[in-house]
């Protein structure tokens, strides 16, 4: 099972404003096969955090019944597990954020996949590459 980051979600849904790199290009396309693979039944582990992340940027792009129904579509299907988070999670994670300079959600997208045993993460954020997980980028 893998972490599946918000970043994922973002890059394979919204069509740009202007010619993207290649890189972009490559970026956007691999996310594209990861939201596949999860359409197919892959199994990942998100947070509401992350799917709330998601939420307020397609809301500002595509409006919100795109967004309404894109998030209840992640929520209903089996092989998403999203993780509730407390206070308590939070605020652990602003500490781990401090210590290790990455922004407070990747802290807390890593500290819950250290509570669930996850080594493995979809994500094309560079912070991810301070801590002890496998990023998975194809």
């Amino acid at each position: 099972m893998r972490f599946l980051d918000s970043n994922i979600f973002i890059y394979a849904l919204l069509k740009p404003k202007r010619e993207l790199s290649e890189d972009e290009k490559r970026i956007k396309e691999v996310s594209k096969k990861i939201v596949e693979r999860i359409d197919g039944g892959e199994d990942v582990v998100t947070t509401i955090v992350h799917l709330s992340e998601v939420a307020n940027i397609l809301e500002d792009i595509a409006g919100t019944s795109f967004a309404a129904k894109f998030i209840r579509d992640v929520l209903l299907k089996k092989n998403v597990t999203v993780e509730s988070t407390t206070v308590e999670d939070y605020i652990e994670s602003t500490v781990f954020a401090e210590e290790w300079g990455i922004s407070v959600n990747d802290a807390l997208a890593y500290l819950i996949m250290k509570r669930r045993s996850i080594n493995e993460i979809y994500t094309f954020d560079k912070h991810f590459e301070k801590l002890n997980v496998k990023i998975i980028r194809e």
